[in-house]
């Protein structure tokens, strides 16, 4: 021990990092050299053995990249060898067809890419015959997308180089045309892809995978991440460019998008060529930028209206408006057209193959639920926590199957409604019928359908057993960890079995995830078609196979006891069926009667109607009385005046957006306690109301009634998008043009704030809106609802006006409605499976629920016309005379007025759309007498005519355009 003035007697420790050895510290002073030289000594030594290192590395680098070229050096020969004699085979076809020089050309280009040397003779013939093939097509393979645009640049480089090493033997007069057109093509589309350049497409795949973690990350900030994103401009060498087309131009220049763009059946291969591993793989890069384009756009379209985006479709629009953000984001027509050739085939792919490509990964499912979680405290718990994560096929890190395919689909939706709303694609640009057999199509379908039918009644069994598998808490022995190791092992079987089952799914009904996510790729009369052959096996099948409704009547006696001595059970199901209805309170005695029957509406129902005495009308509901009483049923319920409904300044009704906060505020001015059973009866019953009107146009589907209402678009798009009973509408996404069917004054002020040159802080609008809570006739009554959270200190500016606007939209379609389409969305597809309506977008729905809208086809009317009475065709095959008037006539009025006529006989304006041999009853005539002065009659209930035997066409015209003018002449048979 040595004392120290500290007064310490520990020794202070002396660690030697000098590396000389028996140094010893007291007797090292400043000026002695030996310390200084050593410590130089050892830095010198450190420095050459890294110098050494370092030397060895690099000759082991050099010997492995020799090794490898050397080892390489004779395949590589014997590819460019085999290529060559493709290209002559190729170019020395002859001339052919256009069609024939074009894909030879297609196929030659990148191989004379690939293969070519300046210095060899054979392939400087090789150019000159692609440069006279591609002249001979005009460039058609680079037009069409075929060969991506970048190896034009290639190309060109090729062709300088080319020209300067030329033998003299060797004709270069058309490559020298070909690198003049090149420079044309070139200049001529600047617009095309920004000049974007290698490093930027390789920054913008790291930018997109950075920005989608975040999104990924934070979902409930990804609205304001896609807002800053669109905002921004990333500077390129061409200039800063909007996001949106920054990310266009890398997207579009992958190979990727080029492939699937060019060919749908790529899509499969690319997506199984998937790398093992995520670094420096340029595959992954390319897909982050397709996702983070898919996910921007999405977003701006959401934003953009119908004008701003239209506008975008010609390029002299888009430099005149550069101004504008959203217009100045805007793609191209022949960018969309590209861009919706990708989305389709990709989608067709991920939803066709869906089961191909699941059942690679659905081993590792197996061990999904239950190995991560069994031993936190052993050592394969990080492996088993990997193995968690493999649950499915996964593009890239966080983006699993079906957020990949929601993604695809969506941004195929948007686009697919924009064109159904306001055409600007070619005819027929969505359909794939050539990837079908459609004679066949329509039977595949059922065959699928009841397939998948027959194994969800499987799985639902199954599903019960499973939901008593749980996993006790952590044991505390050695015996509860074996009960918990058995469990887990349980809910590992559980999870293999869902897997298979949904592979299975997945593989059984490949046509049937087409029509319910990507319809339009099969004509709609198909669609129409499978519709009601699906309609006609749900019968079947609920009905014992008896459709007709007095025979399955007749069954359900049969099942109870015989029709002569029915069980009460049996009498009391029939009973449930019947209903006797009032005249001027039909919705509510329907509801009454027929409330309890949930789905059980789907069957046959017989009506009575009396009269306000309680007098029965005369008639027996053979199917007629039935169509009347539903037609009466959604005329009643769509004009009582508890405003159930709205209606825009086109007469289209949905759900009155003011029901339920206008039904609360009369509730709290009647001083009922809130959430009271008072209160919410009051609530539930307007509910059901809504639930129930649900069900009886589901009804009118289910038996082929066509009513004479027309629905909102807006409101139509959310029964497409209805993915189940419950009535959610998770895939319907609101957007300002759908704001424009609600309410055409504030379409046109959010349009205006949208414009507004000024600065909008200005307006001192705030992310807040006012909803009305008092009825009409009343002192009006607000209150304010926040937009986003803490919306009232948040204000709208120039740069976040755009969220603003579609949060307003979002509010008004989505939120402020909510309960009551749920409800009625909950009652449509207790009778019509939601699968069903997403086969058809909103215009087609419509024309499902009230025919179709084109002229009347008189012929196709008169050949499915039924007679009866003296007009009744005779043997000898000819019809009476009145009858032929009456074909006549008809030939002869406008379409307005055979419209008229239709509706005063059917009930309904428009003709069935599988034509008028749909029309349920068929559309009958029938004598009315021989008063020349009397007016014809109409059953609607039985869609009859009842026609006096006019004896000139004149007098019969007259007659028949008087009475259904006025209304006159209508009885119920």
């Amino acid at each position: 021990m040595f004392p120290t003035f500290t007064g310490s007697s520990r020794k202070t420790r002396n660690v030697n990092l000098s590396g000389q050895k028996a140094i010893n510290p007291f007797t090292s002073t400043s000026w002695a050299p030996s310390a200084a030289a050593g410590a130089s000594k050892t830095v010198a030594h450190a420095q050459a053995e890294r110098a050494q290192r370092q030397q060895e590395r690099d000759r082991l680098k050099a010997a492995q990249r020799i090794q490898r070229t050397w080892r390489g050096h004779r395949s590589r020969r014997n590819l460019r060898t085999s290529r060559r004699h493709v290209i002559d085979q190729l170019l020395g076809e002859g001339e052919g067809s256009p069609l024939d020089a074009e894909r030879r050309t297609v196929e030659a280009t990148p191989l004379v890419l690939s293969v070519y040397q300046a210095s060899n003779l054979g392939d400087q013939h090789r150019l000159c015959l692609l440069a006279r093939g591609l002249l001979q097509t005009k460039f058609a393979c680079f037009e069409s997308g075929a060969v991506a645009l970048p190896r034009l640049g290639k190309l060109a480089r090729i062709v300088v180089a080319a020209l300067d090493r030329f033998e003299p033997d060797v004709e270069s007069s058309q490559v020298q045309i070909l690198l003049e057109t090149i420079v044309q093509i070139t200049k001529a589309r600047p617009q095309d892809h920004g000049g974007t350049s290698a490093s930027e497409l390789e920054d913008a795949g790291f930018l997109a995978g950075y920005i989608l973690t975040l999104v990924y990350c934070f979902p409930t900030l990804g609205d304001d991440i896609r807002m800053r994103l669109y905002l921004a401009d990333i500077p390129t060498r061409q200039g800063p460019l909007p996001a949106v087309k920054f990310f266009w131009n890398a997207f579009s220049r992958t190979s990727i998008f080029s492939k699937i763009a060019s060919d749908p059946e790529t899509a499969l291969t690319i997506l199984r060529q998937r790398p093992s591993s995520e670094a420096e793989s340029s595959w992954h890069r390319e897909w982050r930028t397709i996702l983070l384009f898919l996910e921007l756009y999405i977003f701006v379209l959401r934003l953009t209206d119908d004008d701003d985006f239209f506008s975008g479709l010609s390029v002299t629009a888009r430099v005149e408006d550069s101004s504008s953000r959203l217009r100045s984001s805007g793609l191209s027509l022949q960018e969309l057209k590209h861009l919706t050739l990708f989305l389709k085939h990709l989608g067709f792919t991920l939803y066709y193959n869906a089961a191909e490509l699941l059942r690679s990964t659905s081993n590792t499912l197996a061990t999904a639920d239950g190995l991560s979680a069994s031993s936190s405290r052993s050592k394969g718990a990080a492996s088993n926590h990997h193995t968690a994560g493999d649950l499915s096929f996964t593009l890239t890190a966080g983006v699993d199957f079906e957020a990949f395919r929601n993604l695809v689909a969506t941004a195929m939706r948007m686009l697919y409604e924009r064109d159904s709303r306001r055409q600007f694609l070619p005819q027929n640009h969505w359909l794939m019928t050539s990837k079908f057999d459609m004679e066949g199509f329509l039977s595949a379908v059922v065959l699928e359908e009841q397939s998948q039918r027959e194994q969800a009644e499987s799985g639902d069994e199954d599903d019960e057993d499973e939901m008593d598998v749980e996993v006790p808490a952590a044991p505390l022995s050695s015996g509860g960890l074996r009960l918990s190791r058995q469990a887990q092992m349980e809910r590992i079987r559980v999870a293999r079995k869902r897997a298979a089952r949904d592979i299975l799914r997945a593989a059984a009904g490949p046509k049937l995830e087409i029509l319910r996510n990507m319809p339009f790729v099969i004509p709609f009369d198909m669609r129409v078609q499978i519709f009601r052959q699906f309609v006609h096996l749900d019968k079947y099948q609920r009905r014992g196979g008896n459709i007709d409704p007095d025979r399955w009547r007749l069954w359900v006696l049969n099942q109870h006891g015989g029709p002569f001595d029915p069980t009460p059970a049996g009498t009391n199901l029939i009973g449930r069926h019947q209903a006797q209805i009032q005249r001027g309170r039909v919705f509510y005695d329907a509801m009454e009667s027929f409330w309890d029957l949930n789905e059980g509406l789907k069957e046959p129902i017989q009506i009575t109607f009396v009269d306000e005495f309680g007098i029965q009308e005369a008639g027996i509901d053979g199917g007629g009385v039935t169509k009347e009483f539903l037609t009466s049923v959604t005329t009643e319920a769509f004009s009582t005046n508890e405003s159930l409904f709205a209606a825009n300044s086109k007469n289209s009704y949905y759900p009155n957006p003011l029901a339920m906060d206008q039904l609360k505020h009369s509730l709290r001015e009647a001083r009922v306690p809130e959430n009271s059973e008072d209160w919410m009866e009051a609530i539930t019953y307007r509910l059901r109301q809504y639930e129930f009107l649900g069900r009886v146009i589901g009804k009118c589907l289910y038996e082929g009634i066509l009513i004479d209402i027309a629905f909102a678009g807006f409101f139509l798009l959310k029964w497409a998008s209805s993915s189940s009973s419950s009535g959610t509408t998770d895939t319907y996404r609101a957007n300002i043009n759908d704001l424009r069917e609600l309410d055409e004054e504030l379409y046109q002020g959010m349009l205006r704030l949208k414009n507004y040159p000024g600065d909008v802080r200005d307006l001192s609008i705030d992310f807040t809106i006012t909803d009305q809570i008092s009825r009409p006739g009343e002192p009006v009554r607000t209150v304010s609802r926040n937009l986003v959270p803490g919306g009232e200190d948040v204000p709208v500016t120039n740069e976040n006006r755009p969220l603003y606007i579609s949060y307003v939209a979002r509010h008004r379609l989505v939120v402020q409605p909510y309960a009551q389409t749920r409800a009625f969305l909950r009652g449509l597809g207790m009778i019509i499976d939601p699968a069903w309506l997403s086969m058809f977008n909103q215009n087609e729905l419509q024309r499902l629920v009230g025919g179709d809208s084109s002229e009347i086809d008189v012929a196709d009317l008169r050949r499915h016309t039924q007679y009866s009475g003296v007009y009744a065709i005779g043997d000898d095959g000819e019809e009476h005379p009145t009858v032929k008037l009456f074909w006549e006539v008809m030939r002869g009025l406008e379409d307005a007025e055979r419209r008229d006529v239709l509706k005063y006989v059917t009930s309904t304006p428009r003709a069935p759309l599988l034509g008028f041999g749909q029309l349920s009853p068929p559309f009958t005539i029938r004598d009315g007498g021989l008063d020349q002065e009397r007016l014809p009659s109409a059953s609607t209930c039985v869609n009859l005519l009842k026609l006096p035997q006019y004896k000139s066409a004149a007098a019969l015209k007259k007659k028949l355009l008087y009475a259904v003018t006025s209304g006159a002449g209508f009885d119920l048979s």
